[in-house]
């Protein structure tokens, strides 16, 4: 019995412990962006940002091998710095805005490569298409607040072909070359605040 008792004790301790251990993160929207650059008639690149998003990291362990990220765009806040542009973005020939207005990253893995180097795997969604997609991440480090918090920089970068995700505007050049290249280069450059239980 006394057995029984010390065991059931050192589960609940066990359980009480890891989830204290476990760190919730979220996006500081005003020091983070999302970025994305294309080919433009083969011979430049086009950039263009998103200027509404929001995102969360949970971890448990220190090597952040267990963390599971979550992170969602809005698609009307695309910025090419041309309303005409944005409009052509925004229409059904790229993401169709107004039936598909949010994008959708939900990670399966982060595996650590060494150093402050990871490998970011998971579901990305765009329209109404999901592929598996990996980013190459660089974790900035973590430092600690004079408010009693902390914060952590991340930056990680990805390459996706657009007509995959049924972004299919597809006008050729007569070289056979696309107007619009289809992979596009992502950056995301994110600064998060550590969640305080309260």
């Amino acid at each position: 019995m006394k057995k029984q008792v010390l065991s059931i004790v050192a589960i609940l301790a066990f359980a009480v412990t890891g989830a204290f251990a476990q760190t919730t993160w979220k996006v500081d929207k005003g020091h983070s962006n999302v970025k994305f650059a294309v080919t433009h008639m083969v011979v430049s690149e086009v950039e263009g940002a998103f200027k509404m998003f929001d995102g969360s990291l949970v971890a448990s362990k220190a090597d952040l091998s267990d963390a599971v990220v979550n992170f969602s765009v809005d698609i009307n806040s695309v910025n090419t710095d041309s309303e005409r542009r944005d409009g052509h973005l925004k229409s059904d020939d790229f993401f169709n805005a107004e039936k598909f207005p949010q994008m959708k990253f939900s990670s399966t893995s982060m595996k650590p490569l060494g150093g402050n180097k990871y490998a970011l795997t998971g579901d990305l969604t765009i329209r109404d298409v999901t592929k598996t997609v990996t980013f190459d991440v660089t974790f900035g480090g973590q430092i600690n607040t004079q408010n009693g918090g902390a914060k952590a920089g991340f930056k990680a970068k990805t390459t996706i072909d657009r007509l995959a995700f049924g972004l299919k505007w597809d006008r050729a050049l007569e070289t056979g070359s696309l107007v619009v290249g289809k992979d596009v280069d992502v950056t995301i450059l994110i600064e998060m605040d550590k969640v305080v239980a309260k």
